[in-house]
């Protein structure tokens, strides 16, 4: 069974002209408590990966004491058009401590 640790909302996009694949965080909601005052220190994390090792990887801010952060950040990575269909993108809501 698997624990409801919440929801990441987020959307990407794709510019094959200039190669750039960039991830826009949007919000993260009702994620699971971590610290002790019945809050977390979340920040997202996304990792570019290619055969399974990890290429990139790209972080928003931290948002201290919420369960619900806002972030509207946008993570950018540099992939070429012609490895564009051999790379997949790991995303992960983190507490910070």
């Amino acid at each position: 069974e698997k624990a409801d640790l919440g929801e990441v909302n987020f959307s990407l996009c794709y510019l094959p002209t200039a190669g750039r694949l960039t991830v826009t965080v949007i919000r993260a909601s009702n994620l699971k408590a971590m610290d002790l005052t019945g809050f977390s220190d979340p920040y997202v994390k996304a990792s570019l990966m290619a055969e399974g090792r990890r290429l990139k990887k790209r972080k928003t801010s931290i948002k201290k004491n919420t369960l619900n952060p806002s972030y509207n950040e946008a993570l950018v990575f540099d992939v070429p058009h012609e490895s564009v269909h051999h790379v997949s993108l790991t995303i992960a809501v983190v507490d910070y401590d």
